[in-house]
């Protein structure tokens, strides 16, 4: 069976709960940008290109349910849905690229029908032209990965992340449907365990050889010398080649440098930023510090702690060995290399 994280039916969004998995498969319905705002907000659905594609179904239920109003009050109900969803999450430029294409349609339309029908049909063409793009993308990093590889990752980038396939894990995919063997290792991903309960669980899901480790273990496994290669994914990539991903994916990055392991950024080019300058300027989102001082319903840390909780952290590009994207694979990104990349994607978006 498929895994979808996200099902679109006319007047509402499900999506697949994530918060419950390993445990339960449960989906959320959806029928308001708010409820997808909080659905976002509170880790039901999450990864960037998921998040993306979420956000302009969020906008679609705004357009729905303010179908019967004229198009000034309507492109009002819109504007208050787009700042609602803006604020969910601030790292993750997925989030900011989808509502940009959103509001363009609705800028654009003249009559409050058109624009409800566009809308709708906008965000099932960005649903449906992520899993293309991840395909593509998949199929370009499979070419780096060898005949019979070990894989590090760490956090989610399957298909629960995206609207299928996946980036990170669908390289893995794309590597093993040309015939290769892979066997992945994941990190489990502290402090909400994204690697632990979701990548274990789908690549179970999908039969595909993995092993769980402690993040804390990384270093000794790559010291090892049985990893042959790391591929992660990205919530926001600045115009430098800085990347921003999940928490704790910075210091992979270090120990694969340290023990000479390539280390790949498997990523659509919506997560490209070229008005960021370099990571320095990626806004950084901080958690609540209940993910950190226990889990669920236990507690393990002493009542009045100080936490720190940051949801990701930044990769200099120095330490990136390849971006690998649907437009093909760039061997350590910098300025003028993503500003050419950028160009390719636009241009053959102009040409369909």
């Amino acid at each position: 069976m498929t895994i979808e994280s996200l099902r679109w039916a006319d007047s509402h969004l499900d999506i697949l709960d994530q918060r419950s998995l390993p445990m339960r498969v449960e989906y959320l319905s959806c029928t308001t940008a708010v409820e997808v705002a909080h659905a976002i907000r509170t880790l039901a659905v999450r990864g960037a290109p998921a998040i993306g594609c979420t956000a302009a179904y969020g906008i679609a239920l705004a357009a729905i349910g303010a179908r019967h109003e004229q198009p000034p009050a309507l492109r009002a109900a819109l504007a208050a849905a787009d700042a609602v969803l803006a604020a969910s999450r601030p790292t993750a430029v997925n989030l900011f690229w989808a509502l940009a294409r959103m509001r363009a349609i609705w800028s654009t339309a003249d009559t409050a029908p058109l624009m409800v029908d566009r809308l709708i049909r906008e965000a099932v063409d960005i649903h449906r032209d992520d899993i293309a793009v991840n395909q593509r993308l998949g199929a370009f990093g499979a070419t780096l990965v060898p005949d019979d590889a070990n894989v590090l990752t760490h956090c989610n980038t399957g298909a629960l992340a995206t609207a299928g396939h996946g980036t990170a894990l669908g390289v893995v995919r794309s590597a093993i449907e040309a015939g290769k063997r892979v066997h992945v290792f994941a990190d489990e991903t502290r402090p909400v365990l994204q690697g632990a309960r979701l990548t274990a669980w789908e690549l179970q899901h999908d039969g595909i050889p993995v092993t769980l480790l402690p993040d804390g273990a990384a270093g000794q496994l790559l010291a090892s010398g049985r990893i042959d290669l790391v591929i992660v994914g990205a919530d926001r990539v600045a115009a430098n080649g800085d990347v921003a991903n999940k928490i704790g994916t910075y210091m992979v990055a270090v120990l694969a440098a340290r023990h000479g392991v390539p280390f790949h950024v498997a990523c659509p080019l919506s997560t490209l930023d070229l008005a960021i300058d370099s990571g320095r300027e990626i806004p950084i989102e901080q958690r609540p510090a209940a993910e950190v001082t226990g889990f669920g319903t236990e507690r393990w840390a002493p009542e009045g702690i100080d936490v720190f909780n940051p949801a990701f952290d930044v990769t200099p590009a120095e330490l990136v060995t390849s971006l690998i994207t649907e437009v093909g694979v760039i061997l350590k990104p910098d300025r003028e290399k993503l500003l050419a990349l950028a160009r390719t994607g636009a241009l053959l978006r102009e040409t369909g």
